[in-house]
């Protein structure tokens, strides 16, 4: 075993990835995310211990944010830039011990993680493969189970919470928040009970995270209104934006105005062109291709460069990688990184200079594609979406929110939304869309069948949503409403999304195509028994289930 990994849903045999991650990093580059996990850990308890020693520390809140993104799966690749990062956390360590001790603060008692140093980079290469920095290192299958579920909440919240930040919006407590997680999982006194509480309050702050990035979002570009995306092409050259930093996208945009290149976005992207900001653009012509697993082709055909605001990328052809820039917490060994400034600006001048020299995009579809529905929109509609529950029109809500991947288990999403009974829609945000955003599947008094809220934070959205009818229809549980959620998970973004929907109390959620591979037989079951998750069956069923 040169390494082990199992937080994503394609970890090898459900249960980890051993020699090489299926998302296609090398065992360096995990064993690395490993040690910048532990150093972040490390970090988090040295602010601990001077919080309650009563010391003021410094503040390292958006070192530690970044640092958990960039481990995020599919977002950074590059074994340079995670060393580099590991090695700026060091200087971080060595400045907090030294500011404890100055404060007459002892050290005494600390984990390995927050004492531990390098001073050079081969001493950080063995730190990355010493069984104590990584995953493995807690025996208790349980507890480590349990302490991976928070990180991997964590991660996730890490994102949303970096990106609400590009657009000038933060929250101390959600940084003190996950300072306390990470230090939380060095903590040999906390027992099974304590963990899941902490779960649970991961889910809390995820829901504060992702109502903050919503709050970014829709003050900057205001709400995302029905629109019809454009999937076609034009003759122009192209730039196609993947991730989900809006505010990447907002900057590249405003560069390139006038200088006859159109602007696609791709993957998680795709709700961009929802927001009203972003509609005075004329280059900005629309969406090229569909969710982030199918890149490597979609590249190809796209012939122009390529930029990566956040994670999902694939490892591409050797071709395409003078194509790609990356950007943010995202990067790939060969491809070109810009640097925001200190002001947050970046200059993606070399991207649409390499433009104009690259043939326009070969058209693989056409038509358009209908999206917006997030909660302000929703709430305009409100009136018409309660007569048609009210009249029977409307007899079920199915959140198919979350995440594509490559898997062929998941065509079940397909076949699943295919074969729902008329008078249900379909709740959705995140790349999962991809797999029945493009059916026919018609509406139900001018209500569309599929309701496409946005990227995965916005499944926030969803959630409000959920919260206004169970209000307007006066019910004393959430899960009284016809709601039933069948969701796909991918990576941590999900994670944070299922925590966030468990602590606002929702139940029976079902969770596919498989159960993550970190759940312990204990904690799955603790899982089942008090929020009601399960699995996927066969979709006839799975529906016959649900409509019951």
């Amino acid at each position: 075993m040169s390494m082990f990994c199992y937080q994503c849903q394609e970890a090898a045999k459900g249960t980890g990835c051993t020699v090489k991650g299926v998302c296609g990093k090398t065992d360096v580059v995990s064993n690395l995310q490993d040690l910048m996990v532990y150093t972040l850990k490390g970090i988090s308890q040295l602010v601990i211990r001077g919080k309650q020693a009563g010391v003021e520390m410094p503040n390292k809140n958006h070192y530690v944010m970044t640092g958990l993104f960039m481990t995020i799966t599919n977002a950074n690749f590059d074994d340079q830039a995670i060393l580099n990062n590991i090695r700026k956390g060091l200087e971080i360590k060595q400045e907090l011990k030294g500011f404890l001790s100055e404060n007459g603060v002892s050290l005494e008692g600390l984990h390995d993680a927050a004492l531990w140093s390098a001073t050079d980079d081969n001493g950080i290469i063995a730190k990355s493969l010493a069984p104590e920095a990584g995953i493995l290192a807690t025996e208790n299958e349980d507890v480590r189970s349990l302490r991976e579920l928070i990180i991997y909440g964590v991660k996730g919240m890490a994102a949303y919470a970096e990106h609400a930040l590009n657009l000038g919006k933060e929250d101390v407590n959600i940084y003190e928040f996950m300072v306390k997680a990470l230090a939380a999982t060095l903590d040999d006194s906390l027992s099974a009970d304590d963990l899941v509480a902490l779960t649970l309050e991961t889910g809390k702050f995820g829901v504060d995270t992702m109502a903050m990035l919503d709050a970014a979002n829709t003050g900057t570009y205001g709400n995302p209104e029905i629109t019809e995306v454009n999937i076609g092409v034009r003759n122009n050259p192209g730039i196609l934006v993947s991730g989900h930093d809006l505010k990447d996208f907002e900057q590249l945009l405003e560069q390139s105005k006038g200088a006859g290149v159109d602007i696609y976005t791709h993957g998680e992207m795709l709700p961009a062109n929802y927001y009203p900001a972003f509609k005075k653009y004329d280059h900005f012509f629309g969406n090229y291709g569909n969710a982030w697993w199918k890149q490597k082709e979609e590249f190809e055909s796209f012939n122009g460069p390529i930029l990566f605001t956040t994670n999902c990328i694939v490892p591409p052809k050797e071709d395409q990688i003078s194509r790609i820039y990356t950007t943010g917490a995202s990067g790939y060994p060969g491809c070109k990184h810009i640097e925001a400034d200190q002001d947050g600006n970046k200059n993606f001048s070399e991207i649409i200079e390499h433009a104009k020299k690259l043939k326009s995009p070969t058209e693989i579809e056409t038509g358009t594609i209908i999206g917006g529905f997030a909660h302000a929109q929703v709430f305009a509609l409100a009136d018409k979406v309660v007569d048609a529950v009210k009249s029977g029109a409307i007899k079920k809500f199915f959140v198919m929110a979350g995440c594509d991947g490559r898997m062929k288990s998941r065509d079940y999403y397909t076949e699943f939304a295919e074969k729902l009974p008329e008078g249900t829609v379909i709740l959705t945000a995140g790349c999962a869309k991809y797999r029945y955003n493009k059916l026919e599947l018609g509406d139900i008094g001018g209500i569309p069948r599929v309701l496409d809220a946005g990227q995965c934070n916005d499944s926030y959205s969803l959630a409000v949503i959920a919260l206004k009818l169970k209000e307007v229809f006066e019910l004393n549980d959430i899960n009284e409403l016809p709601i039933a959620y069948n969701i796909a998970w991918y990576e941590q973004k999900a994670v944070i999304v299922l925590l966030a929907l468990l602590y606002l109390g929702v139940k029976n959620i079902h969770l596919g195509p498989t159960l993550p591979g970190f759940l312990s037989q204990n904690v799955a079951k603790v899982l089942v028994e008090n929020f009601g998750i399960a699995g996927i069956g066969s979709v006839e069923d799975d529906i016959e289930m649900f409509m019951a």
